[in-house]
């Protein structure tokens, strides 16, 4: 039987590892606005190239182009 919130796109999600740099920045947030972020927000951040359009406004503020 697959567990299928252990897959996503048939990658084994907690063999992940997140980039030491975003982990880094987001132990750096102030912690409202850490306290803000839903899961999916979380996982967004450390491993997604393309973020969902709320955590893309919590962290607005936060942004360089």
């Amino acid at each position: 039987m697959i567990n299928y919130k252990k897959y996503k796109k048939g990658i084994d999600m907690e063999k992940r590892q997140p980039d030491p740099e975003k982990m880094k920045i987001l132990r750096s947030l102030p912690l409202d606005i850490k306290q803000s972020l839903t899961k999916e927000e979380v996982d967004a951040f450390l491993y997604e190239e393309i973020w969902p359009d709320s955590l893309q406004e919590k962290l607005k503020d936060f942004l360089v182009d």
